[in-house]
Formats: C-alpha cells, structure tokens, sequence
C-alpha cells in the first residue's frame, strides 16, 4: 500500500515510520522545508525511544520519504493520514484550522479514491468538517471523485510509542463505508495478526472514544492527586493506599500515582475541549472540570512545600531533576516544571535544573531564566534544596552522599514518590514528598 501522513511531528512521524517498518510506501508531508531538510538528514524533530532506527531504516530501505510536496504524496495513495496539530485555543476548543486546511489540500490534489483519515486528535463532527473541506475543493475543479473520512484515533504513549502502534492494546476506526473499511482493515492487518483488536464502529462514536479515553486517565491523576493532598492533612501514607485500592480489578494500579500534575500534549488539550464541547452543547461536565481545576492546583503542591519549609525564598538557589512533563520524552507542553520554575523565580530564588533529553527544548521555552546543568550532579553546585520533578531512571539511586556534599542544605522535595522519607531522613535529609508525611533528619 502507498500511504500519506500529513504532518512529522510526533503522532505522523510515529504513523508514518511504523507503516513503513511492516513494509508500506510511506511519505511523510509537512509545510515547514527545515523540518523536512532535516529528516532527509537524519535529524528527527522530536525523542522517541527507538524512534530513529526505525526512520533511519526504513530511509535506507526506500519505504519511507520525507517531502513539502502534498500532490506528490497523495497520488496514487490509498490512503492518507492528516496528523497536524490541534492546539488549544484561548476557551479551550480545539483549533481546527490546520487539520481543515490540510483536507482542503487534499481535495485539490487527490487524482483517485482516497481514504481521509483524521489522525489528530478532533472533537466529534470534525470529520463532517473535513468531508465538508474536500467536497467543497473537488466541486471548485468541478470533480467528481469519490473519497471517504475515517476517524482513526492515535492512543501513543509518549516514551513507549513504537511498542504502543507496534502492539496495540486496540485500534479504532470510525467509517461510513464497507470501502472506507476494507481499506482500513488491510492497514492494520500486519498488526492484528497476534490478536490485536480492531473496533470499526461509527466515525462519531470514534472521534469520541480519544477524548473520553484521555479524560479518564485524567481523572484518574487528579483524584489521586486530591487523595494524597488529603492523607496527608489526616496523617495517612498515599503510598499504602494506593497499593489498597490498586489491588482492586475493578480500580486497577495504573494511572494511581500522585505526583505534581499531568502535563504534555494529550491530557491538559483534551479534557479542556472536551469540557469546551460540552459547555457548546449545553452539558457541563463538571466531573471534568473539577479534573482540571485539580491538575492546575497541583502544580503549585511543590513550591507551597517548599514554601513552608524554607519561609522567604529571595536569595535562595534551587537544584531541579527532570523538567519534561514525564521519562522518556523531550516534550515539555504543559509541563509542571514550567509552573514551578516561574513559581521559584517570581520568588526570588535561582534554579539549575538538569534533564536527560529536554535540555534543549527546556532553553527553547524558558531561555536564560535559569541555569542549565549538562550532568545531574553538576546541577547540585550550591543548592540549598534538590527539587525532583520528572522520575526518570537515573535520579532513582544517586549516589547521596555525593548528593550531601554538593549541596549547601540537606532538602529533597520529591515531586514523584520515588524516595523513601525514612531512608532519606536516615541518611540526614529533610524529605517532603507528595501524599506522605514529611520526614526530618534522624538525630
């Protein structure tokens, strides 16, 4: 099958490589001619872990192209992927405009049948809009060529993506035709061979199915989050109750951890234009909004901790571990370092702060607020307190005596659990964690 994705940022390039890898002819599309310059380079826009192999080797095996040439991709494609942005806007929605211009492109463009299928994640009747834009571009060239919509929600985790399309847990796609969903069904074929489900249904129940999908995961955070901030007013370790309601089937051990907010491109985007969605239908989904009300209160969880301990910050120097929204990313949207670096610096503190792979990124959205650390210990340089923010696997067992001696205070605020207050407090720290008490050095 030829194939077309329209859009190399995360969710195409992840699309497009994967396709590839089981032996597709894919071409990726995008508008910005540096991007695609550099994916002719090898230099990928974002991380992924495992990411560029599968470019670098599908590139060499001739499966996978990078162009600024829409018409050149969508001829002779079966199919074609629209996998642009949908940013936030100022109420919330979902902004539409580059998944609607993209459709209209396509219209002008296609020369056969064609199978739309909307990627990105839409609220529910973006695919009418979409089928609107290509009716709209064939009727101006007076064509008459048939074409289909699809709704084919992406469930990608960021850090685990490849394993996610390569092995999914599920596939959804909404259709309105036995053609639309032929085609579909031959897509995904490689990957339902070990049982992989694929659930064809209405185009929008599908379109539905990702935003409350993400809502609940985000519930789900936020009423930890809720949880934890109580154990700790009354005494109770999050820690433990989290294992007790975890064991549940019904309940589960996922998505149960508290921590200082979810952040990245999904879950903040999503449960505000789904509330947005529901405010225009006049719903309220107030489950939701209170999620959201919960998640941005959280942010601010570390520096009240540290807040309290230390009383005025002005003067005071701050070490942070991790500043994406989670392991395993470089993606910083919405990310709770964000808040708490403003918080810190608002203050009147200073902040070095040191993160595995979103150093860049970090630079590129916070500039020369704060200082930048190439090595975790080097961040440590003169820290009156270690702020830890994203859990990545190397902050898990340094080495803290080293920690000790670096550092002018003896601080750990743990913003992801992943200490434990007795041993911290054993070793001579003050450890504040989320959820839990705190825990001061052992005399």
């Amino acid at each position: 099958m030829k194939i077309a994705v329209v859009g190399t940022g995360y969710v195409g390039l992840v699309t497009g490589s994967c396709l590839a890898d089981v032996g597709m002819d894919v071409i990726c599309v995008d508008v910005d001619a540096e991007k695609i310059a550099n994916l002719h380079k090898g230099i990928l826009p974002i991380y992924e872990p495992g990411l560029e192999d599968i470019v670098e080797r599908n590139v060499k095996a001739g499966r996978l192209q990078f162009t600024t040439d829409l018409s050149a991709a969508v001829r002779g494609a079966e199919a074609a992927f629209i996998a642009v942005g949908t940013p936030p806007g100022e109420d919330g929605s979902a902004d539409l405009r580059y998944v609607l211009a993209v459709a209209k492109e396509i219209g002008e463009q296609m020369t056969d049948y064609l199978v739309v299928i909307t990627k990105s994640t839409v609220p529910v009747g973006t695919a009418e809009k979409v089928r609107q834009e290509l009716a709209n571009a064939l009727a101006e060239r007076s064509s008459d060529l048939p074409y289909d919509v699809v709704s084919n929600p992406e469930f990608l985790k960021e850090g685990a993506a490849i394993e996610d399309f390569m092995k999914p847990d599920r596939i959804v796609c909404g259709v309105s035709s036995d053609r639309a969903q032929d085609v579909m069904a031959r897509l995904y074929k490689p990957f339902t061979l070990n049982g992989h489900p694929v659930y064809f249904m209405d185009v929008p129940s599908a379109e539905m199915t990702k935003y409350a999908a993400n809502a609940m995961l985000a519930t789900k955070i936020s009423f930890m989050n809720d949880i934890a901030n109580l154990c700790e007013m009354l005494g109770a370790n999050v820690n433990a109750v989290r294992k007790g309601i975890g064991s549940d089937p019904r309940i589960g051990n996922r998505f149960i951890y508290p921590g200082i907010g979810y952040g990245g491109s999904c879950f903040p985007k999503d449960v505000k234009a789904l509330v947005r969605t529901g405010s225009e239908n006049g719903y309220e989904l107030r489950i939701l909004q209170s999620v959201e009300d919960v998640n941005q209160d959280q942010k601010a969880v570390l520096f009240n901790k540290v807040k309290k301990h230390f009383g005025d910050l002005k003067g005071k120097h701050f070490a942070m571990w991790g500043l994406s929204f989670k392991p395993e990313t470089d993606d910083m949207r919405e990310a709770p370092s964000l808040i708490l670096c403003e918080q810190l610096l608002a203050a009147g503190a200073t902040v070095t702060a040191y993160d595995p792979v979103a150093l860049e990124e970090a630079r590129h959205m916070i500039g020369d607020k704060i200082n930048f650390a190439e090595e975790a210990y080097a961040a440590l340089d003169g820290a009156d307190a270690l702020l830890l923010v994203t859990e990545w696997r190397e902050f898990r067992v340094p080495d803290w005596a080293k920690v000790k001696s670096l550092m002018n205070g003896s601080a750990v605020f743990d913003g992801r659990n992943i200490y434990s207050g007795e041993e911290m407090a054993k070793l001579g720290f003050f450890y504040a964690g989320i959820g839990v008490a705190d825990a001061s050095p052992s005399t």
